[in-house]
């Protein structure tokens, strides 16, 4: 897979309070990725990005909330999350800690 498919297949991480509690017990992050991302590009992307050592990707097709407007239905985006779990003594900072 060529360098620029990486950085097109992770679109960002996706920080909640559940993605924060499965990061704690399973050393697991979220990310938003392509929705025609596979789970091997996932673990190429977030091994080659982050240099770190990937277990295992759980995909997730979020689909989009239907919300009430005063013009009647509409509809968000359906999206697909990534969970990664890394091996023991692996993890990701996303902002340096001062």
């Amino acid at each position: 897979m060529n360098l620029e498919r990486h950085y097109k297949v992770i679109l960002g991480p996706h920080v909640t309070e559940k993605s924060a509690r499965a990061g704690e017990q399973s050393n697991a992050y979220a990310f938003k990725v392509a929705p025609d991302a596979t789970k091997p590009e996932i673990r190429a992307a977030v091994e080659h990005l982050f240099g770190v050592k990937v277990q295992g990707v759980t995909t997730v097709n979020v689909k989009g909330k239907v919300k009430r407007t005063m013009r009647g239905l509409s509809r968000k985006k359906n999206w697909k999350k990534a969970y990664v779990r890394l091996e023991e003594g692996h993890e990701i900072e996303f902002a340096p800690v001062e």
